[in-house]
């Protein structure tokens, strides 16, 4: 394109290229580039134009070259589609007419900041520095599918997708891209689901503050996401799912005061996912279910009102639960697992308790566990488990069986003391003691001799067949707990 088919701004801007300096067509900072449309000639500049300085625009050797334009309205398709651009471009706060068009190119930097744009298509983009969209306003759909950017990718404070409109695709694509350093997007407010599918970043990614709207659908898809440290999104509003399926987050994901919302269906997955710490302090209750199955998390920070009335969470390990919290209010959740009574998550429970030396709250959650499986048990066997558990707690509450065997002792020594059963020869019976006579009875492989030298009629034969059988049960129950505590320890 020669010089002379160049606009007054275009001649500004392309000789400023060569010297790598700045062109502000701004009449103030804090104009709005959304009403670049009416932009007169002064300030406008052809895509085209553009994309000859950018591919094989002029050079000095002794300066670094680059497109550096503000508050410019941008007419024609940004067409750099596969090529290979030498300079970085900087165009920021800008009005473009239509989408540019930047799939395959290889850029050394990429500002856009502050602009409005229709729309950007720029999958397998490869930046070697950072990629910048901050603040922009852009209706359309962002499409960085399998971008690669050396640098980090800002996002932060931009606006995607138009509201009250549902996009027929996402209005970010990052999936399966490749951000050598963070994902940068406080602040970011979204208007359609953001996928970050299969993506790999090397530091983290922050959506602190963002607002994640998608009623109905994924707030974010972010399945089988890797970072390199940290998923930050305190304060985040979610509407739709918040889905990390199988993520890699070796630090926190932290969901502190955030907000995640999707009543009736899922509100967070998280399933097969391994997490360094997980925190949900201080979030609003949970509008949806939660779905946490063969998880692995090194903390689980998440207190109990947090979590809504429908989990899933077998396969769910986790080694140190905060805050520390009596079991009784923690048990609650066990008993909202959709798929009901699970015996892992108990034993998972009472493994994190018994990691922090709280073997009691440990017992209290092994208890319940047996309890919530004996609602599953057939009627004979559900009689049997309720004589365990009223006599020793199944084993858990040992004192249980003394307090027992206390009481039916003073009751039988008291009801023989007050009335000798007659012997059967009392030329060889012994001098009758009523407490040892109870405890013939009681324990039944202990003999003091009282028990077969003396018949009790009517009915103290009956309090003495009781007390046979109560002795029968209580011993059973008793070994029955002592077998089952051996097998735990």
């Amino acid at each position: 394109m020669e010089i002379t088919d160049l606009t007054p701004a275009e001649r500004r801007v392309r000789e400023a290229f060569p010297l790598g300096e700045g062109v502000d067509f701004r009449e103030s900072e804090d104009e709005d580039p959304a009403q670049g449309a009416s932009w007169g000639p002064e300030r406008t500049l052809r895509a085209e134009v553009l994309r000859a300085l950018l591919l094989d625009g002029p050079v000095r050797g002794d300066r670094i070259a680059g497109l550096k334009v503000w508050g410019a309205r941008i007419t024609g398709v940004l067409h750099l589609m596969y090529g290979t651009v030498g300079h970085p471009v900087r165009l920021r706060a800008c009005h473009f007419d239509e989408s540019p068009n930047l799939y395959g190119a290889r850029i050394p930097a990429l500002v856009l900041s502050d602009s409005v744009l229709p729309g950007l298509t720029a999958g397998t983009l490869h930046v070697d520095g950072v990629l910048r969209i901050t603040c922009c306003r852009i209706a359309g759909p962002v499409r960085l599918a399998g971008a690669k950017l050396s640098g980090a990718f800002f996002v932060n404070g931009a606006r995607l997708g138009t509201p009250g409109e549902v996009p027929e695709e996402p209005v970010l694509q990052l999936n399966h891209a490749e951000v050598g350093t963070d994902v940068w997007a406080v602040g970011l407010v979204a208007h359609g689901e953001v996928r970050l599918k299969g993506t790999t970043v090397g530091g983290q990614v922050n959506l602190d503050d963002a607002l994640l709207q998608n009623p109905g659908g994924e707030a974010l898809d972010a399945e089988t996401l890797s970072v390199g440290t940290d998923l930050r999104g305190m304060r985040l509003r979610a509407h739709g799912r918040f889905n990390l399926r199988g993520a890699r987050i070796p630090h926190q994901l932290n969901l502190a005061y955030a907000r995640l919302s999707h009543p009736g269906r899922q509100a967070l997955r998280a399933s097969s996912s391994v997490v360094g710490e997980l925190w949900l302090r201080e979030a609003a209750p949970i509008e949806g279910s939660v779905n946490l199955r063969r998880a692995q998390v090194d903390l689980l920070h998440v207190p109990p009102e947090v979590w809504p009335r429908q989990v899933r969470i077998d396969g769910l390990g986790y080694r140190v639960l905060t805050p520390h919290l009596p079991a009784e209010q923690r048990l609650p959740l066990l008993e909202r697992e959709a798929d009901g009574y699970l015996p892992h998550p108990y034993e998972q429970l009472s493994t994190a308790y018994r990691t922090v030396g709280d073997d009691a709250a440990a017992r209290t959650v092994q208890l319940a566990k047996l309890r919530r499986h004996r609602s599953t048990l057939p009627p004979y066997a559900r009689l049997w488990g309720y004589l365990q558990d009223a006599a020793v707690g199944y084993g858990f509450r040992p004192m249980r069986a003394a307090g027992w065997l206390l009481l039916l002792l003073c009751t039988g020594t008291l009801a023989f003391a007050l009335h000798h059963p007659p012997a059967l020869k009392p030329s060889e019976a012994p001098a009758f003691n009523p407490l040892f006579y109870t405890l013939d009875l009681l324990l039944p492989i202990i003999d003091f001799g009282q028990e077969g030298a003396f018949a009790p009629r009517d009915g103290y034969q009956w309090l003495s067949y009781l007390l046979i059988a109560a002795g029968w049960v209580l011993a059973t129950t008793i070994a029955a707990g002592v077998t089952r505590s051996l097998n735990r320890q």
